[in-house]
């Protein structure tokens, strides 16, 4: 009888360490089941604020699009992720800031539907200039290099929208120079493409960190 109960006292511990060792498991499995669910609560959400962000950015293209339809039809300038684009040579002369006739009226067109774009969205308009890798002309001594030149020309475009009826709190001026082509400066035809200047709309409390480089207000 004695022999019986120590084995039964010696076997004991082995039952409750085998329960011990299944609750723990158990536990496990669950907090991993809990973490596994919450990792995918939150690539769920992700997901979704990120197609609610593409429609936001679509629906913004299309009404852009709209807003600008007839000169966008006519060729005189182009729209590339928001990005409004009027060709240098439509604007101003080789290293020059005076605005050529046909620009002003271009510009003129254009100020009607930005700013009702911009009234409707509460967003501001960059105007950036740009220029291609070649030095400023010796023989045009008014610029220093191609950042003035673009600072002047993006100026002279901003200027003349605000003459022509934008809102001067609506609208500021960057400059790029010779940064950030639209393809590489390797022909005439290329250096064309790049001196331009460009138009975004950007949210109001947002747009000095959008541009990345100092503004030049009118």
């Amino acid at each position: 009888m004695l022999e019986i109960e120590a084995e039964s006292e010696s076997t004991t511990p082995t039952w409750i360490s085998f329960a011990d060792l299944m609750t723990g498991l158990l536990g496990a499995f669950v907090l991993l089941l809990v973490g596994v669910m919450a990792a995918q609560l939150d690539m769920a959400s992700k997901l979704e604020d990120e197609v609610q962000k593409r429609q936001v950015e679509e629906q913004k293209r299309l009404s852009l699009e709209q807003a600008l339809a007839i000169p966008l039809a006519s060729g005189r300038i182009t729209l590339n992720n928001g990005r409004i684009g009027i060709s240098g040579k439509l604007l101003f002369e080789l290293n020059s800031d005076k605005l050529e006739p046909e620009g002003r009226q271009l510009l003129k067109s254009l100020v009607v539907p930005l700013r009702s774009y911009l009234q409707s969205r509460d967003e501001m308009l960059m105007v950036s200039g740009f220029t291609d890798d070649k030095a400023v002309s010796n023989r045009n001594r008014q610029f220093e290099d191609n950042w003035e030149l673009s600072a002047q020309r993006a100026l002279t475009v901003t200027r003349t929208l605000i003459e022509e009826g934008m809102p001067s709190s609506a609208l500021f001026a960057a400059a790029f120079g010779q940064e950030q082509p639209l393809v590489a400066n390797t022909s005439d035809k290329a250096r064309a493409q790049n001196r331009r200047v460009e138009m975004a709309p950007v949210p109001k409390a947002a747009n000095a960190a959008s541009t990345q480089q100092p503004t030049v207000k009118p």
